[in-house]
């Protein structure tokens, strides 16, 4: 057998039983998910709150409100930085009874 054609049949095999990438492209890789933030949400409002830190992106603060909406909330905003501080407080606590 020719040494060219068994290359191609090679190449061709790991092509087909070789699974595909799971890796987004760069662009979204590198993308933000908080292009602007809200300074104005009532706590009331809000059903969670899920914290994204990447190494691209500042600090951002996803909001999921009652109504399922997303909003991007800014993160200096008084009251999250004091439910920030009470949160830090209570891990370190759990972790000094531990």
């Amino acid at each position: 057998m020719d040494v060219k054609l068994l290359a191609v049949v090679a190449v061709l095999m790991v092509m087909i039983y070789a699974p595909p990438a799971q890796a987004k492209p760069i662009s979204l890789v590198e993308r933000c998910y908080c292009r602007s933030t809200v300074n104005t949400v009532p706590r009331n409002y809000i059903r969670e709150l899920r914290f994204i830190h990447t190494p691209n992106c500042p600090f951002q603060v996803i909001a999921k409100l009652k109504s399922n909406k997303e909003v991007c909330v800014n993160p200096e905003i008084r009251w999250l930085q004091q439910y920030l501080k009470n949160a830090l407080n209570k891990m370190k606590k759990t972790k000094q009874g531990n």
